[in-house]
């Protein structure tokens, strides 16, 4: 049987997030410098956003650029940009057609100013799209994110717009930058690292992790289906009992 069909379409994850890792390891592999990475790994993403696309997930996560990446080398860090860019420009008509709305979360303000420009054009164009919520993570990491929040919640607290005792989990994550996505129930990453790296560490409370050696420019659609029929092997539980689980219908 085709790995595809053995996917039940009924019990697919909501949200995937994905940490893309490996394209550096991958390039030096083959004698290539990181850079040359980092553009075939351009072609797994459109490859996997199509796939999550036609196989009806509904948000995906990309970990593109960490907050710590700016502390990579100058050259590879304006090669990045520069590939964000062109890459942008390339595919924004291609989302817009397959009915792909893009997000973006992070510390935008701290890209430089054409990057700000393309993704502001790109979300502007596909705002109409109701497919596939595809949503980068740029600039990002959690506790730069939680640190904010917790910024934006004192300050609010201060003026009397919320008192301190009324803060919950609903609250709190109302503040966050993925405020209008549910969490993940998924989380891959590729290149065989076994961390989530700084990212979506309070969304992730929940999320299903999948580890695989494959690196990112090598990882297609019968990798993504791999990870999904793991994922549909599991048993989630949130805390409860698997007999509990089995009276009552799984989240999905």
């Amino acid at each position: 049987m085709d790995i595809l069909q053995s996917i039940d379409r009924t019990r697919l994850p909501k949200h995937i997030a994905i940490i893309m890792d490996g394209n550096g390891r991958w390039a030096k592999e083959r004698g290539q410098d990181r850079v040359y990475g980092h553009h075939e790994g351009v072609l797994s993403v459109r490859e996997i956003v199509n796939g999550c696309a036609e196989i009806g997930i509904q948000y995906l996560t990309l970990y593109a650029f960490s907050t710590e990446n700016w502390n990579r080398p100058k050259e590879e860090v304006n090669a990045l940009m520069e590939l964000l860019v062109n890459t942008i420009r390339k595919e924004v008509e291609e989302l817009k057609k397959n009915n792909i709305k893009l997000h973006v979360i992070g510390d935008i303000e701290s890209l430089p100013e054409v990057c700000q420009r393309e993704l502001a054009e790109a979300k502007e164009i596909t705002a109409g799209n109701n497919g596939l919520n595809l949503i980068l993570a740029l600039s990002y990491s959690s506790r730069w994110e939680i640190v904010e929040a917790a910024k934006k919640l004192a300050k609010d607290a201060m003026e009397g717009k919320l008192k301190p005792e009324d803060i919950d989990d609903k609250t709190f994550h109302s503040y966050l930058n993925t405020a209008e996505f549910p969490d993940p129930e998924l989380m891959i990453r590729t290149s065989g690292e076994y961390r989530i790296s700084n990212f979506l560490v309070y969304q992730l409370a929940y999320a299903e992790f999948y580890f695989t050696p494959v690196h990112w420019p090598e990882f297609r659609k019968p990798n993504l289906y791999e990870a999904l029929l793991d994922y549909q092997q599991r048993e989630r539980r949130f805390g409860k009992t698997s007999e509990q689980i089995q009276t009552t219908p799984q989240h999905a």
